[in-house]
């Protein structure tokens, strides 16, 4: 299923939310954007649209690296002492070399930990509990734990302390909408999908 449709489908889960306590219209936005990203979130396991909207393209970072490596090469030949040369020139060879391997999954590693130390800087659990599981997000196979009940409960956990701390009625059902309608849609029990999701790893790896 494209991201697009599980953002949309995410979206309706806060609309039927917001319906359903008669919420103001600025509410009902608020739901609607919520429950478009709770909809994408299972999807962090892949380099999809949310995961590359909160992360720097590692294409960008790569260049930058190696114009680093490239630099630090152009210096030791002719600008550092001859005792430095080498230092200088094999650590631009090795950052070169090395900035090949920088994966998208890298950036989302690098942003989890981001996340992680932003939230618990600023004492915000929900913040520092989506740190974790972005950095989860980063290592696992897709359509793996973020698309199981674990997955579902650990965000729960998120959905509830982002409600407690914005005060906001119908956060924690619209996140959990959104990110259940993900779920479902990836399931092999509809026609347009091949493969299915493992929700009940890590106890059985049977796709549904």
């Amino acid at each position: 299923m494209k991201g697009t449709t599980h953002a949309i489908l995410g979206g309706v889960g806060g609309l039927v939310v917001s319906q359903a306590l008669l919420t103001d219209p600025t509410q009902a936005t608020i739901l609607i954007g919520i429950g478009c990203v709770a909809g994408l979130v299972p999807d962090m396991d892949i380099d999809g649209k949310l995961s590359n909207r909160i992360t720097f393209s590692h294409k960008l970072v790569r260049t930058i690296v190696q114009l680093i490596g490239c630099f630090l090469v152009f210096q030791g030949l002719f600008f550092e002492a001859k005792d430095e040369q080498i230092i200088s020139v094999l650590i631009g060879i090795s950052l070169f070399v090395l900035s090949t391997f920088i994966k998208q999954r890298h950036m989302l590693t690098v942003t989890g930990i981001g996340v992680f130390v932003a939230g618990a800087s600023i004492e915000e659990l929900w913040l520092t509990l989506l740190g974790i599981y972005i950095l989860i997000a980063s290592v696992v196979s897709h359509r793996s734990y973020t698309h199981s009940l674990i997955g579902l409960l650990y965000f729960a956990f998120i959905a509830y302390y982002l409600e407690e701390a914005y005060k906001i009625d119908g956060i924690f059902w619209t996140c959990m909408l959104g990110y259940s309608s993900h779920l479902i849609a990836d399931m092999k029990l509809l026609p347009l999908n091949k493969r299915g999701v493992k929700l009940f790893l890590p106890f059985s790896k049977r796709e549904i």
